[in-house]
């Protein structure tokens, strides 16, 4: 049987979902992301990419290019919670689902079609049940393998729906600019224009010694794609390999006594992460930057799997305090907690103080839920940082 795949793509996710929440936000320059200097763009809506501005550009250089954008810090609770609610809506038409993010995920709707209708009624019907529950609009792809399917979503963005077929599939991918190609970014497009490939056409076409200058060994791999070629199928419920929070300061952090304020924050939005996925870590690393940008990371084995903040933040604060003693006096511009080596089930509390800390977290994540995450803070952090981030 042919695989029918659908790529659904959330149209400027955060951003509209700020637009959803602040109507009087519709309809203008929006960016979703950090203002201190060091802030980079997290989304754009779509009024303000007419001036060029893109996710991931660094936020001096999107107000530089429209000095009358709205900048709004990200409300990532808001945003995993509307994400949720996607992502239930995507479960009514197929158990076959892998997310790619928070505002996208492929859908095999093969088994579905004799149910559910055509595969362009399925997605009018996810369409319309997105925006009837969220108010936000969606782009669908719809196509025989995952490649072609997202990049079918991409060609009637935003607010549309695109099938691209076997049939006449070669002439719509000949005509794509190259840089569309999953694979080529904006370090290698200059290399691969230079070899003569700027389009699918000229990938699909090339010969071993083109694509090798283009491409180098992936040279095969980057001709099949351009060709349409691609028999992954889709793979639910991937497992999460990691969690981890990290934050870039606005200005380079030397106290040592700041870093550790910093770092029990990231250690409580990990926690907090892996209770709100109902997982335990066996693994807590830490990411150090320095100024000069050379990035060190950390880890450590715990004794036990657990979701506990006090025990996740001990442990970064002891590999922190082991790469402070070697550079006591370096300038910190990053810093990050991970946790890995993830396993289901909730953590049972043997002892009277693991119970209580336990309780402690399980209340904080309950009113912070309910209320915000800005609602509660614990003590020990209620320093207040010299040091906004970005």
């Amino acid at each position: 049987m042919n695989r029918v795949i659908l790529h659904i793509d959330m149209d400027a996710f955060y951003a509209s979902v700020e637009e959803q929440d602040n109507p009087h936000l519709k309809g203008k320059p929006l960016i979703v992301g950090g203002t201190g200097g060091r802030g980079v763009v997290a989304a754009a809506s779509y009024a303000v990419r007419r001036f060029g501005v893109h996710s991931a550009m660094p936020m001096s250089e999107a107000l530089r290019l429209c000095p009358g954008a709205v900048c709004v810090q990200p409300r990532m609770a808001r945003y995993q919670e509307v994400s949720a609610r996607v992502f239930a809506i995507f479960h009514e038409f197929t158990p076959l689902v892998e997310g790619l993010s928070l505002d996208e995920a492929f859908l095999d709707v093969s088994a579905g079609l004799k149910l559910l209708g055509s595969p362009e009624t399925i997605g009018a019907n996810i369409r319309s049940r997105i925006r009837e529950l969220t108010g936000l609009t969606a782009s669908v792809g719809i196509a025989p393998n995952k490649l072609l399917a997202k990049i079918a979503s991409d060609l009637r963005k935003p607010d549309g729906m695109y099938r691209l077929d076997p049939d006449g599939m070669r002439d719509v991918l000949d005509g794509l600019p190259i840089e569309k190609l999953f694979g080529v970014g904006r370090k290698t497009l200059a290399r691969v224009q230079a070899a003569g490939i700027r389009r699918f056409g000229d990938a699909r076409k090339a010969g071993d010694e083109q694509l090798w200058r283009a491409f180098g060994r992936h040279g095969k791999t980057m001709r099949d794609r351009a060709s349409g070629i691609d028999d992954r199928p889709v793979e639910p419920d991937r497992e999460e390999k990691s969690i981890s929070a990290e934050d870039t300061f606005a200005t380079d952090i030397r106290s040592h006594g700041e870093l550790q304020i910093e770092l029990l924050r990231l250690a409580d939005r990990t926690a907090s992460r892996l209770r709100a996925q109902e997982l335990l870590a066996a693994t807590v690393n830490v990411k150090i930057r320095r100024a000069d940008f050379t990035t060190f990371t950390r880890q450590r084995a715990l004794g036990a799997p657990t979701n506990d903040t006090a025990v996740i933040a001990a442990a970064a604060k002891d590999l922190l305090g082991g790469w402070l003693v070697a550079q006591p006096r370096a300038a910190v511009r990053l810093l990050g907690v991970g946790v890995s080596d993830l396993r289901g089930g909730l953590q049972r509390d043997l002892f009277s103080e693991r119970r209580a800390r336990a309780l402690l977290d399980s209340t904080v994540d309950g009113i912070r839920e309910r209320f915000g995450k800005g609602s509660l803070t614990r003590a020990s952090l209620l320093h207040k940082p010299r040091h906004p981030k970005g």
